[in-house]
């Protein structure tokens, strides 16, 4: 079955006064999807977030919900858009039960629909026999999802979520985020969450934008983001990395310190063309009876892993991430591999193009 377009955001615009917020921003979600809008801070995200909900207007371009235009030719308040809200601060009320907080959009419907609404959302988001109490008998972790129960009540077409884990501890950001996903893909729900953290975005989202300065870098599927790169402003905010000096010397083939990588490589690459690869932490793998070897120069120790910055024996320096159970020493000469999955190579000399420096 074909899905339909739930949400259409079309070449936007946005200023506060002579500030250009957001560039030309278009990007599209499917009927079911889970989008992620991932960007450091100021890049511009939230404030897409809330054009799209209607609390800000756009200069130039449309965004379109289940086929209506609700901001561009047209407009649409926010409460006719038929979106519902997620808040960094959850936004309970605190004087109501959470039953009343989950029933608070549905006045409209009667009782009895209400009352077995509520508690089919309660059980949804693991909440049952939890009504009577009030927010502040709750976790953290519980108030985020009363106020996911309340704003899936009155069926809204798109849920939107603004920072939604930020003010939980790590661990429970991982394990909320799986199970809101799975929530979210049971009922079919489209949603598109902000955030600055990758792992949240890559273990909630179907696809991932990521903002730099108030433009669309690149929309795509977490695993295009991260092993397909559009430029080095991508490949800088996503996940670890260094580049280093290459030289394509067959089709499909490159060489450099690391000894020779395959892969597809861009129609500009000819024989000869020199290039930057980058090389991530998993592209190095640490096997003492390798004949090939670089020095440790620093080390981060991470609990289960050990992140290593190994020095070539051309000078050029790479990451390698080792379990933590190989403890090595400062200075100490170790056997590597390459295993290089995932070719991205850039113009000779690129380098990381920072995302959170822009020109105001």
């Amino acid at each position: 079955m074909t899905k339909s377009t739930l949400l259409a955001v079309n070449g936007i615009d946005k200023f506060y006064d002579d500030f250009h917020v957001i560039k030309s921003v278009s990007f599209a979600l499917e009927e079911g999807e889970i989008g992620c809008l991932l960007g450091p801070s100021g890049c511009g995200k939230t404030t897409l977030l809330r054009a799209i909900a209607g609390f800000e207007d756009i200069a130039k371009g449309s965004i379109s919900i289940g086929g209506s235009v609700v901001a561009g030719t047209a407009f649409a308040a926010p409460e006719k858009r038929n979106i519902g809200m997620v808040f960094q601060d959850y936004a309970l009320f605190p004087h109501l039960s959470v039953g009343d907080n989950v029933a608070f959009g549905l006045s409209d419907m009667p009782a009895v629909e209400r009352v077995k609404r509520v508690a089919d959302l309660l059980v949804t988001v693991g909440l049952e026999g939890e009504n009577i109490k009030f927010p502040h008998e709750l976790s953290g972790g519980q108030q985020q999802r009363v106020a996911l129960a309340r704003a899936l009540a009155p069926e809204p077409k798109l849920l939107l979520m603004d920072e939604p884990f930020s003010n939980l501890d790590v661990a429970l950001r991982e394990s909320l985020s799986i199970e809101i996903r799975h929530i979210l893909k049971a009922r079919n729900i489209t949603a598109l969450m902000v955030t600055h953290n990758q792992n949240e975005a890559f273990a909630m989202a179907d696809k991932v934008g990521v903002l730099s300065c108030g433009a669309m870098q690149q929309w795509d599927t977490p695993h295009g983001v991260y092993h397909r790169p559009v430029n080095t402003t991508v490949a800088g905010f996503v996940g670890e990395g260094v580049f280093i000096r290459g030289e394509v010397k067959e089709p499909n083939t490159v060489e450099c310190a690391l000894g020779t990588l395959k892969g597809a490589l861009p129609e500009a690459c000819h024989l000869g063309c020199e290039v930057s690869v980058l090389i991530r932490p998993e592209d190095i793998v640490h096997d003492d009876e390798s004949a090939f070897g670089a020095v440790i120069i620093a080390k981060t120790f991470r609990g289960p892993n050990i992140l290593y910055v190994l020095r070539l024996d051309n000078g050029e320096e790479v990451q390698a991430l080792v379990p933590s159970h190989h403890q090595h020493a400062m200075g100490q000469r170790i056997g590597i591999y390459q295993d290089v999955e995932d070719l991205v190579i850039f113009p000779a000399g690129s380098d990381f193009s920072p995302a959170d420096q822009c020109e105001l």
